[in-house]
């Protein structure tokens, strides 16, 4: 154990940073903020308090580095400026090279007020990039409204039940949810064309 704590020691900052970052990432997706303790980091990464403190000043910076990562990545693997036939495959790649850190963004943060800035951040843009989409389909309405606050959370939601099924049938699981979003845009243009 001493020579694992010394080897533990002699890795350079960044990378301690990183192994930390994916402890946390995968302590937190377990049990979310409140219940996760820095005992439970530290054990998760294998190091003493002592350098999970020279890494982070907090329990909640810790989790505020934590969400900030998985947005990074999420953003890279998805994009942040449209919607097209390649982001709900991108979406699933995304949720399944960091399913904890999906999973902590949309199941976790969103239920954590001290957080849920970061979860306000990623609806608000995601609902601007469907109103544009949607403008080609569906008149500027309060169901074009609806719909665009809707469709970020169907994929979302379904990318999580999907992980939480083990991730079936990977090969047409894009097809699938993109059916799901397909017919609230289709809901969406009925209305308005029912007259609602």
């Amino acid at each position: 154990m001493a020579a694992d704590r010394q080897t533990a020691r002699r890795l350079p900052r960044a990378e301690r940073r990183e192994q930390i970052l994916a402890a946390a990432t995968r302590a937190f997706a377990r049990t979310g903020y409140a219940a996760t303790g820095l005992d439970d980091v530290a054990a998760e990464a294998g190091i003493t308090h002592v350098i999970l403190y020279r890494h982070f000043a907090s329990k909640a910076d810790l989790y505020r580095c934590v969400l900030d990562r998985a947005c990074t990545r999420l953003a890279d693997a998805v994009g942040t400026g449209s919607y097209d036939e390649t982001s709900v495959p991108a979406l699933l790649r995304a949720a399944s090279a960091d399913p904890d850190g999906f999973r902590l963004l949309f199941r976790h943060a969103a239920r954590e007020p001290e957080f849920r800035d970061v979860v306000d951040g990623i609806r608000a843009a995601s609902t601007d990039i469907a109103h544009r989409h949607l403008t080609e389909t569906i008149p500027e309405t309060a169901w074009q409204d609806w719909a665009a606050r809707l469709v970020p959370v169907v994929a979302w939601e379904a990318v999580i039940a999907w992980l939480d099924a083990g991730r079936p049938d990977p090969d047409r699981a894009a097809e699938r949810i993109g059916g799901a979003i397909e017919g609230v845009i289709r809901a969406a243009a009925s209305a308005r064309s029912d007259g609602g």
